[in-house]
Formats: C-alpha cells, structure tokens, sequence
C-alpha cells in the first residue's frame, strides 16, 4: 500500500517526459503531492504524463525548456514559486548520454554531456536551494548512476559527470544541512527505459535484456518504478535523518568487486 507521505507538498522534476522521470511524478502524485512540476524539452511527451496525472494529482504543469539553457532554468523556478509559492522537493533527473572511445571523444560532446548532467544539477541546484533556504526547508534530490562509482569503457564523459553530481550532493549536504534542506542522490543500475534502448540500439536487444542481464545479480532490468520510490522514500519524513547519501538501486551491481566468467568458473 503506497502511504501519503508528501501530502501537500509541491515537486519539481526535470527530465519528466519518459523513464525515472515519469515514474516519479507518477509516485509522488500517489503519495499526494498537491502540485508537480514536470520539466522537459519534450512537450508531447510532458502533455502526455500531465494527462496520465489528471485523475490523480490536483495540479501538474507541464514546463517545456532545456535544463543546459539557465533561463529556462530560472523561469521554471520562478514560475513555480510565483504560482504555489513555495517548492518542498526537486528531483534533477533529466539525462544527457552517448558513447566514444576516450580518444575519439568530441570536446563539444564531453561539453554537452557535462552541461546537462553536472552543471545543470549546479545551476538548478543553487536555484531551488535558496528557495528552500529561504523558506526554511525542504529536499532536493538527483539521479546519479552507478556510474558515479566505477567506469564503463566508452563512457568517459557520463561517468564523470555523475561522479561530480555525487559529491556535489555532499557538498550541497553539508552547506544546505543548517537551513533545513536535504540533498540526496539516487543510482540506479540498468533500467528498463528509453535511454537503455537507445544505448542497446534496438528493440530485439531490449527484449533479450529484459529477459537476462547476467551481470545483475537480480538478472533483470531494474525498473523506473523502483528508482521513483526511492527519490519517494527519501523525498519523505522517514528519511528526516538522511542527507549527503547516494542510494544505490542496482539489482546487487555493486555489491561484488568481479564476476568470474561462466566459462571459467569450474577451471
């Protein structure tokens, strides 16, 4: 049974449209937000999840724009703000991904991939934190990967970027602590999601994975519903003693430092 715990609280998420995002607008409008702001360059897919909402949550506003644009970073807080008045949780969830060998990789791409992932999460990170500084509270959130904890080949510039949001949710922890304001970061491992099929390059390939991911020692996809009741639990009272942590939502990933390939497990 899913609890009410952010009842009457407002939301803002970015990267709203599909995948983590959507899920969690959809979890939070259960777990009775009274306004959530849903943030995307997407706008058929935001019209989309707002109608998925309609019978569930009281207000969700669709903001079309682009979290490396700081205008439209500003003007999507400032309209919340100007429209509830307050803004108790913010999830930064929109994603920016692709893969190169480190030495083939474009500076523009390593430049695209760290404006949306990283400094985005700074620009709107400092945004809703003096929002919530000034109103005396509130939790800010973002998703990492478990990339923020180890390499993947071709993949320089998203690791990177998601081990900087890590420690700048540590940072943001301790500086926001005295004002009442919680910052948390969420990894998920591999999921179920339009960016997992566009990274395995077709549907007969994401059909294989969700049958099988050996490396996961759940060998399956996770699920975006179970990265958004993570960003619930920790958007909640119940973790009213939890701040500067990266939760860790993977399946088992993580939890073992190889694996032994089948074929030489019995030599």
């Amino acid at each position: 049974m899913i609890s009410e715990r952010l009842q009457d609280h407002v939301a803002l998420i970015t990267g709203a449209a599909s995948g983590v995002g959507r899920a969690t607008a959809h979890r939070f409008a259960t777990e009775r937000c009274r306004a959530i702001y849903l943030f995307d360059r997407n706008a058929e897919g935001l019209d989309q999840v707002v109608a998925e909402l309609a019978d569930i949550c009281p207000r969700a506003v669709a903001v079309q724009g682009d979290v490396g644009v700081d205008g439209d970073c500003e003007r999507v807080v400032q309209q919340v703000i100007d429209e509830e008045g307050r803004l108790d949780i913010f999830v930064g969830n929109a994603p920016a991904h692709s893969a190169a060998p480190f030495l083939e990789m474009s500076r523009d791409e390593w430049d695209r991939v760290l404006r949306i992932n990283l400094r985005s999460s700074f620009v709107l990170g400092q945004l809703v934190g003096r929002v919530m500084r000034d109103q005396g509270g509130g939790s800010i959130m973002y998703t990492a990967s478990v990339s923020s904890l180890g390499a993947s080949m071709e993949y320089a510039h998203y690791g990177a970027s998601k081990a900087g949001i890590a420690n700048l949710v540590q940072t943001m922890a301790l500086e926001l602590v005295g004002h009442g304001v919680r910052v948390n970061a969420v990894s998920p491992g591999p999921l179920d999601t339009p960016q997992s099929r566009d990274v395995l390059g077709s549907d007969e390939a994401m059909e294989r994975a969700r049958e099988s991911w050996p490396l996961v020692p759940m060998n399956r996809l996770g699920l975006p519903e179970e990265v958004a009741a993570a960003f619930a639990f920790l958007a909640s009272d119940d973790a009213s003693y939890i701040t500067g942590i990266n939760l860790v939502v993977d399946g088992g990933l993580t939890a073992h430092a190889y694996s032994i390939p089948e074929e030489l497990a019995d030599r």
